[in-house]
């Protein structure tokens, strides 16, 4: 098996090919149909759509490859995110005519958020003088690091996470085309470590393929670097039990096994708390405090097996109380 990225090979073309976001499909469609568009503004986490949805704007209003190559321009803004691109690169597009009979070109700017604020000072001027013959899309993780000025001269659409549900169908559809074998548990694996990111679950797909014959959980969580949800609930509940050494044997093996940092086990474990029936909300919401402080120590350079160990201790003491 070549590895072709099937993220690309994948890629929507049209606006009716993207998966979920209807509603901001369905506006986008109406700019289409109008073939007239404002400056848009794409906010919303990583692979929920938004590089897809602008490529596929172009497609539809465009309705040529020739066309889409001379009137779209795709800059990556967190490896060009000076003003000197935006001085060059950008307004050199903007400046000459469209071709075809849409009235002006397309600049989308994937990773908007990482531009320098000087750089999207002079992106503003450049959106007010050359508005007749340029739109740009705007692509960003975090809105509001976009400067208001910006904010202001475009209509904004929010990404929501993929649902588990439509992430499946997808990724089932990728493995038949592709021939690939694959269990009902390797499938939900993808699912849980995608956390609603399609490109995540892809790559994951495409990488577990390579490494195996078949996808099963046990593949996928080892590619994630992941460990399986349910040896997290162990270790949690051997620690409620009381006994410390064994859920800090646990502990060890997974970090051991999976490869997992410090911080991968405890956004692990935060998702498994938050979803866990044995506690009662006032344990969860005194165990998620806690673990904000252990993931502030660790990122300010404390050592995270000790952190660790802590938060374990933590739970033999709050075990105690409950027992």
């Amino acid at each position: 098996m070549t590895f072709e990225l099937w993220v690309e090979k994948y890629r929507p073309k049209t606006l009716d090919e993207i998966v979920d976001q209807e509603e901001v499909i369905k506006a986008l469609k109406g700019f289409v149909k109008r073939k007239s568009m404002p400056h848009l503004l794409f906010a919303g986490p990583a692979g929920t759509g938004k590089t897809t949805a602008a490529l596929a704007l172009a497609h539809d209003i465009y309705g040529s490859e020739e066309l889409v190559r001379a009137n779209y321009l795709e800059l990556n803004a967190s490896d060009e995110r000076g003003i000197d691109t935006i001085r060059t690169k950008i307004k050199d597009f903007a400046r000459t005519a469209p071709l075809g009979d849409v009235p002006f070109k397309i600049i989308h700017l994937d990773e908007a958020d990482s531009l320098t604020a000087d750089a999207q000072h002079a992106l503003r001027r450049i959106m007010e003088m050359y508005s007749r013959t340029t739109r740009f899309v705007l692509a960003c993780n975090y809105s509001s690091k976009i400067i208001e000025p910006i904010q202001s001269r475009t209509a904004v659409f929010r990404f929501g996470p993929i649902p588990d549900k439509a992430i499946k169908e997808r990724i089932e559809m990728i493995a038949r085309n592709e021939g690939v074998k694959y269990t009902e548990d390797g499938i939900s694996a993808i699912v849980y470590v995608a956390e609603g990111d399609l490109r995540k679950a892809i790559n994951i797909m495409q990488t577990a393929a390579a490494m195996s014959d078949e996808i099963n959980s046990k593949v996928v969580y080892r590619v994630a670097g992941l460990a399986h949800p349910e040896e997290i609930k162990g270790m949690i509940n051997t620690a409620l039990k009381g006994n410390f050494v064994k859920a800090r044997e646990i502990l060890r093996s997974l970090m051991i096994n999976y490869g997992m940092s410090a911080q991968d086990v405890i956004k692990q474990m935060h998702r498994e708390i938050l979803s866990s029936k044995d506690l009662d909300d006032r344990a969860k919401a005194q165990l998620i405090a806690f673990m904000s402080e252990l993931d502030y120590r660790i990122t300010e350079g404390a050592h995270g097996d000790i952190q660790l160990a802590a938060f374990l201790a933590k739970l033999v003491e709050m075990g105690s109380k409950h027992g």
